[in-house]
């Protein structure tokens, strides 16, 4: 400062070219700034092999120049010596400009990184393409708190109470909306750790089955078999057993056909026919490959199991109803007979006879 008023007072005495010369010369180094970064840093940056950093040169600039600007308006006011208040009230409404351009920065930076670390999910865990817009909004959320905290700082407003206020507010709103705020952290848990997608087939403890179709903050929704939509709040989903049909390390399933056959039939038979009614339909898939297993010898009959997979489960019940009806169509032409229970009943004594009859 003792430097820039030696050379400020080579233009004289006059405290109001001084105070033109502080604006022209932010406004020249601003300028100097964006010439350096548009065609210096903007050629270097284009030489990687990502875009990332020409998104970031490209938001950065424009926030840099007028930072400069406004910092040399401020040295300018001072200069100008307006007297307190007016001063005061200049420096504020600077910082105020400066505070929102930072602010539209923060808001494209955090869409930015977001986007770039959800594009690479390998590197995280935690922000994915499903977590995006999550971290997003939460992004934005802490932008626009801090905004106001440094807004009330710039005018020097005491943030005192209303901190002390927003929290007395914040425990009324806790108790009053707890099962909300319980949907709403499940919620946020279940996009994290992801124990389903949208479009999983999913089945809940209480018997529901269906595919999911909203992941949403409060509640998920799934869509039955029957065309009929259940939503179920996320503090629910996050405290009950789910059985995921479409987890593991693909959405294949196998789906089991309990057939069983009278004692005597030729069990190489059975085999060959129930292996033959498995590979007619092109739903089965041939990797794995269909199996036949002879699981136990019954009260009436063997019993056997067809074991097939299919590509997706909502594929399960439409193939387990048409391989039943080939296997009883072909067991009855090719002669095996299918055991149903049987009981020998002894009659000790008919009703009014005599024990000696």
């Amino acid at each position: 400062m003792e430097r820039l008023q030696e050379w400020l007072e080579l233009l004289g005495p006059n405290v109001y070219i001084q105070a033109a010369a502080i604006a022209l010369g932010s406004v020249v180094v601003g300028k100097l700034i964006d010439w350096i970064i548009s065609g210096i840093v903007v050629r270097w940056a284009r030489r990687s092999k990502t875009d990332i950093d020409d998104r970031l040169i490209a938001i950065m600039h424009r926030p840099l120049v007028v930072s400069v600007v406004l910092i040399g308006l401020a040295l300018a006011t001072h200069r100008l010596q307006l007297g307190e208040p007016r001063t005061w009230m200049t420096l504020a409404a600077l910082k105020t400009i400066a505070i929102f351009v930072w602010v539209l920065f923060g808001f494209k930076f955090a869409r930015i990184a977001v986007e770039f670390m959800s594009m690479h999910e390998d590197r995280s865990s935690l922000i994915q393409s499903r977590t995006a817009p999550l971290f997003q909004n939460i992004g934005m959320v802490v932008l626009v708190g801090g905004a106001v905290y440094f807004f009330f700082l710039a005018w020097q407003i005491d943030v005192t109470a209303w901190l002390a206020s927003a929290g007395i507010v914040g425990i009324a709103v806790g108790f009053a909306a707890k099962d909300t705020l319980a949907n709403l952290f499940a919620g946020v848990f279940i996009l994290v750790d992801a124990p389903y997608n949208v479009g999983d087939f999913i089945n809940l403890d209480g018997g529901e089955r269906g595919r999911v179709t909203q992941i949403g903050l409060r509640s998920t929704r799934l869509l039955t078999r029957d065309d009929i939509e259940i939503i179920i709040p996320n503090a629910v989903m996050g405290n009950t057993k789910i059985i995921n049909e479409s987890g593991g390390p693909h959405e294949k399933e196998r789906i089991r056909i309990k057939v069983g056959v009278a004692y005597g039939s030729d069990i190489d038979l059975v085999r060959e026919t129930l292996m033959e009614i498995a590979g007619r339909h092109e739903e089965i898939c041939d990797d794995p490959e269909p199996r036949v297993r002879l699981r136990a010898f019954g009260n009436s009959g063997l019993d056997f199991e067809l074991l097939v997979w299919i590509d997706e489960p909502v594929l399960r019940g439409r193939l387990s109803d048409a391989l039943n009806c080939e296997v009883y169509k072909e067991f009855e032409k090719r002669g095996i007979e299918i055991p149903f229970p049987k009981h020998d009943v002894y009659i000790r004594q008919m009703p009014g006879s005599s024990p000696e009859a």
